[in-house]
């Protein structure tokens, strides 16, 4: 017999109550409450299980499921770095970005270029079988195997997907589409979106195939729904890029069976997207020698490293309070910088507006581009551009030292790789010892040795 409860669900933050509230009392969000009924099923009889197996051991052993442990490769290098060497049998990956930056375009790449040589299917609840097709012909992939669905029905999706055999990638387009009948509220609300996600999460690990859901985004740029849907799943990945650039970053925050803030670099064409195997030279495609106020940055994002150009710009402020404006970086971290280096190397930039710029529209989180942000606001103080060929890493300490990083062997090597000749670090440790290369390395102990 099956009971229907009504209670008021937040669509912000999964928080339910009794009654109806204005106001959310666990997330503060306002007119976030909806009404959604939820029917459950009592038991009528409990079964005795054996439970003489329940544990197990690290160890291999005859009972495991019948999952294969070698990981499917797309052969889109981007995307396989970015879930860490390949696709796990079994996982649940749930990728999001802002509205049309090209999530469904990059996943039919990965489903038709994963379909010649496996069972893939491609179920969309936002077009139709046409509209997927007339995408296909634009994106030279219409003649792909790949078994095309449009549906929103959770259950009859996953029949269908049963019925396949040998099958290895299911994508589900988006997840903030998807119902089950035994809900009663619409799709995309906080119950709909946690029961879909937990039957697709246990079809996936009993049957052995891959499942990339496609998730909507808030104006804030996280995932639409319950934050507890990012814990459910293996991997997190979120598709970013800025409208008037033609690149698009795939960045990993959450991977199970990989490395974090991983990322996979693709350039926007007519034609879709393709790879960029050497992001360091599309960040630097603009660069000029001797211009003051710039400066290289050899960063890490995950286990790749890419050199970026930092800009400053220091102007004369008629201002009360001068301004201080960054792009691409922490403003917080700017205004430590010119603190260290007004009380610690004696400059002046009280009177001045502050301006600083991360070129490409990439943002840096990495405490390393300390030093490369002071060389660059030096060097628009004093009108003097920095060394030909220098790039800068390191970060910098309240009492002016500067601080060394991790991965200097890898920064280095990407640097001698593009060209450049010097390097103004912190002390370098490396495992193997000395560091051979061309790169001249410059040792700093202190902010004050780089002026």
């Amino acid at each position: 017999m099956a009971k229907t409860q009504h209670q008021f669900v937040c669509q912000e933050c999964g928080a339910w109550y009794s009654k109806w509230n204005g106001k959310c009392e666990t997330c503060g969000a306002w007119n976030s409450m909806v009404e959604e009924a939820i029917t459950q099923h009592e038991s009528v009889r409990h079964r005795k299980k054996d439970l003489t197996t329940f544990f197990s051991t690290l160890e291999n052993s005859d009972n495991d499921s019948p999952l294969d442990r070698s990981r499917v490769l797309t052969h889109i290098t981007e995307f396989d770095r970015v879930c860490g060497g390949g696709l796990v049998p079994g996982s649940v990956i749930l990728v999001g970005g802002d509205p049309g930056i090209g999530k469904s375009t990059l996943l039919l790449q990965v489903v038709a270029e994963l379909s010649k040589n496996s069972i893939c299917a491609y179920v969309s609840g936002e077009e139709a079988l046409t509209q997927l097709r007339l995408r296909a012909e634009r994106l030279r992939v219409n003649k792909a195997a790949v078994h095309m669905a449009a549906s929103t029905q959770l259950h009859d999706i996953l029949e269908a997907l049963k019925n396949l055999a040998d099958l290895k990638l299911a994508i589900i387009d988006s997840i903030q589409t998807m119902s089950v009948s035994t809900i009663e509220s619409a799709a995309g609300t906080v119950s709909q979106v946690r029961a879909c996600t937990q039957e697709l999460i246990a079809a996936a690990k009993k049957q052995g195939y891959v499942v990339i859901l496609v998730g909507h985004v808030t104006k804030e740029g996280v995932i639409a729904g319950p934050r507890v849907l990012e814990h459910m799943v293996d991997t997190v990945l979120y598709f970013e890029g800025e409208r008037n650039y033609d690149y698009r970053i795939l960045r990993s925050v959450k991977n199970r069976f990989g490395a974090t803030d991983e990322i996979g670099v693709f350039a926007m064409g007519d034609q879709g997207l393709t790879e960029v195997s050497n992001p360091s030279e599309l960040f630097l495609a603009n660069h000029q020698n001797e211009v003051s106020g710039t400066a290289i940055f050899a960063g890490i994002e995950g286990t790749r490293p890419i050199l970026l150009e930092i800009q400053a710009l220091v102007a004369p402020s008629y201002l009360a309070s001068p301004r201080r404006t960054a792009v691409g970086w922490d403003s917080n971290r700017l205004s430590m910088i010119l603190a260290v280096l007004e009380a610690r190397c004696g400059l002046s930039f009280g009177n001045r507006d502050i301006y600083l710029n991360v070129a490409g529209g990439l943002k840096i989180t990495e405490p390393a581009a300390d030093l490369a942000v002071a060389a660059a606001l030096i060097s628009a103080l004093k009108n003097k551009p920095v060394p030909n060929s220098s790039i800068y890493f390191g970060e910098i300490g309240l009492t002016g030292e500067v601080r060394p990083v991790s991965h200097s062997e890898l920064r280095l090597k990407e640097a001698e790789k593009l060209g450049f000749t010097q390097a103004y670090c912190a002390t370098i440790s490396s495992r193997k010892g000395t560091i051979k290369g061309s790169v001249n390395t410059h040792i700093l102990k202190y902010v004050l040795e780089l002026i």
